[in-house]
C-alpha cells in the first residue's frame, strides 16, 4: 500500500471522509472477487483533467465500460489537442459581464477557472466531418466515441498532443478497447457541428451517427455478457445527470421492459455536490435506487458529498494501492 493509501487510512475517519476511504475498499473487494465496474461521469472533469489519475486506473483494468457526457468526451480531445492554447480565469468568482465578454471576443469557452479555445473546436471540425460524410455515404455509422477512437489514429495526429498521451483517459480507453457511451450526444459541441453540417448538405444524414437507443442496445448486451458468465458489475458515479441514469437504468429496463431476469448493480458510489432535498437525480440517496430496481438492499452503497474533482483521484490511487 502506497503513501497515499496510508495516509487516507489513517486520517480519513469520519464523515465524508471516512465514506470516500469505505467506498474505495469496497471497489477493491469488489475487484478481488471476480467483479467488474462501470464508470459513469457528469460534470466537467475532463477539463477538470481527471485523466491524469483517470488514465492509470483504466490502464491497469479496474475499469470496464464508461459512459459520460458528450461534453466530457470532447473536451479530454480539446485537451489533448490544444492544451497549451487555454487560458486560465484563477479569478473566475470575481469576474464581471464585461470581463465574461472579454474571454467571448477572444474565442475563450469558460469553464469555472479554465478557458478552452474555440480554435481547437474548429481544428477538430474538419476531420471530423470528413469522418462523419464517409460514414454517411458509406452507410456504416458509428457511435461518437467510435469517431474520436477513428480521430486520433488519423496519420500525424499524434504530432499535434499538448498533453503527455498518458494524461488522456479516452487515448486510455482506447488502448484497453472500452465502450465510451454518450447519452444526449447532441448536446455538446460536436453534437451541434454535425447537425449543422448536415443541414448544410456536407453530411448525408443524421444516421451517421448511432444515437441513443442504439447505444442503450449496446449496453444492454454488454452488461448480458457479463450476466451470462456471472460477472457481477459495480457501478462508480461521478456527478448525476444522463451521463448517470441513462446507464445505471439498463438493469431495471432488462427487468421490467425486456422480461430478462438479470442481477442487479453490486456495488454503487456516488460523489455529488447536489442536496437532496430538491428532488434531484443528482441528489437522490442510494437507497431511492432500490425502488427502481437498481440495487438490492444488501448492495454496497456509498454517498460522497464533495468535490469530485479531490475525491475522485483519491479513490483511484486508493484501488490502485498508490
Amino acid at each position: 500500500m502506497g503513501a497515499i493509501s496510508q495516509f487516507l487510512d489513517h486520517q480519513f475517519r469520519h464523515f465524508n471522509a471516512r465514506e470516500t476511504v469505505a467506498a474505495a475498499k469496497a471497489w477493491k473487494r469488489h475487484l478481488a472477487e471476480g467483479g467488474e465496474m462501470f464508470l459513469s461521469m457528469a460534470g466537467a472533469m475532463s477539463t477538470a483533467e481527471l485523466g491524469i489519475s483517470l488514465a492509470e486506473i483504466i490502464r491497469q483494468d479496474k475499469i470496464s465500460a464508461i459512459c459520460c457526457t458528450a461534453a466530457n468526451l470532447e473536451e479530454e480531445i480539446f485537451n489533448l489537442f490544444a492544451h497549451k492554447s487555454y487560458d486560465w480565469a484563477l479569478n473566475y468568482r470575481d469576474l464581471s459581464p464585461k470581463d465574461e465578454a472579454a474571454f467571448r471576443d477572444r474565442g475563450m469557452n469558460r469553464v469555472t477557472d479554465t478557458c478552452i479555445p474555440e480554435e481547437v473546436m474548429r481544428h477538430t471540425e474538419h476531420r471530423l466531418v470528413d469522418l462523419w460524410a464517409a460514414a454517411a455515404k458509406n452507410k456504416t455509422p458509428k457511435f461518437p466515441y467510435e469517431f474520436i477512437y477513428e480521430l486520433v489514429d488519423l496519420p500525424g495526429m499524434s504530432d499535434l498532443y499538448e498533453i503527455d498521451p498518458k494524461d488522456s483517459w479516452v487515448l486510455a480507453a482506447k488502448e484497453k478497447g472500452l465502450p465510451i457511451y454518450t447519452p444526449g450526444f447532441e448536446d455538446s459541441t460536436l453534437g451541434g457541428i454535425f447537425t449543422a453540417n448536415v443541414m448544410m448538405g456536407n453530411i448525408e444524414g443524421h444516421f451517421a451517427v448511432r444515437h441513443g437507443t442504439e447505444q442503450l442496445k449496446h449496453l444492454s448486451e454488454w452488461y448480458i455478457e457479463r450476466v451470462e458468465r456471472n460477472c457481477p458489475v459495480g457501478y462508480f458515479q461521478i456527478g448525476g445527470g444522463i451521463a448517470g441514469d441513462f446507464a445505471i437504468s439498463v438493469v431495471p429496463m432488462l427487468i421490467q421492459d425486456f422480461h430478462k431476469k438479470v442481477p442487479y448493480w453490486s456495488y454503487f458510489c456516488q460523489i455529488s455536490d447536489s442536496t437532496t432535498s430538491y428532488g434531484s437525480y443528482s441528489g437522490a440517496v442510494p437507497n431511492e435506487k432500490i425502488t427502481w430496481e437498481k440495487i438490492d438492499v444488501g448492495t454496497p452503497s456509498f454517498m460522497i458529498n464533495s468535490d469530485a474533482s479531490i475525491v475522485a483521484p483519491l479513490i483511484f490511487a486508493y484501488v490502485l494501492d498508490q
